[in-house]
């Protein structure tokens, strides 16, 4: 799958009911007739069936939130990667700080569901970010690594995988790194994944982390950020799309 910059991904966590969610896939659907980079939303597990079909004329791309690590089986309340693709959906975020630390998810469970998500076709938003204890002590390289190294199945590819840099202090409060912190660590990040994945330094690298109109346009003309993933914001069709346009798409 080809992502032109920039890359926008919106992550609509647990928000949206049928209405409100449509009402948003349709504003987008709207705009989004010719699109000169890659615009993509992930809605909550109930609406992605009915949004990826509001879409289904446009170049948006749907995905989800998560998917369990197996195929199918007694695992009540999860939904599994080729569920999310029969629902529709193209892509899956996987490894969100409000599943590693909000729900203990491991380096290994988050290696697990990636397999799973390539098997079934989907392409992968893997995050990956610090702490703020982390980020003061000065271990965010460390901690990045290993989650690179411990995320990452063995003999994985480059296809089908994008990297979500998402310091776990920035998300939601409102807070960003400096412009020359983003630009160094994805440049940082650009250097772990070509020793990690043969062909890695083609990955595409997205910034998420209190991501806003305001600021958009100078995170995506830093080099080796090639979009965001935006939270928030994404829920307001107006300040999202405003986003994908501060990053030079139309």
């Amino acid at each position: 799958m080809r992502l032109d910059r920039p890359v926008v991904f919106g992550n609509w966590k647990m928000n949206g009911l049928r209405a409100e969610g449509l009402a948003l896939a349709g504003t987008l659907a709207e705009r989004a007739v010719r699109l000169t980079g890659t615009l993509g939303i992930f809605p909550p597990f109930t609406l992605i069936h009915a949004v990826a079909q509001r879409v289904k004329e446009t170049a948006i791309l749907v995905g989800g939130q998560d998917c369990h690590e197996r195929a199918s089986g007694a695992y009540t309340g999860c939904v599994s990667a080729p569920m999310l693709a029969d629902s529709g959906a193209k892509a899956v975020i996987l490894g969100h700080s409000e599943r590693r630390h909000g729900l203990g998810e491991s380096d290994a469970l988050v290696r697990a569901k990636l397999r799973a998500a390539r098997a079934a076709g989907l392409l992968v938003v893997l995050c990956i970010g610090e702490t703020e204890a982390e980020y003061l002590a000065g271990a965010r390289s460390a901690r990045l690594a290993a989650q690179i190294d411990g995320s990452l199945p063995e003999g994985i590819g480059p296809e089908g995988l994008v990297v979500a840099y998402e310091p776990v202090w920035a998300i939601g409060t409102g807070r960003t790194p400096t412009a020359e912190e983003i630009r160094a660590t994805h440049r940082e990040i650009r250097a772990m994944l070509a020793k990690r994945i043969v062909g890695g330094d083609s990955v595409p690298l997205l910034y998420g982390g209190s991501v806003k109109p305001e600021n958009a346009a100078e995170i995506m003309a830093l080099g080796d950020v090639d979009g965001v993933l935006v939270g928030g914001a994404s829920l307001d069709a107006r300040s999202f799309w405003s986003i994908y346009q501060a990053g030079g798409g139309a």
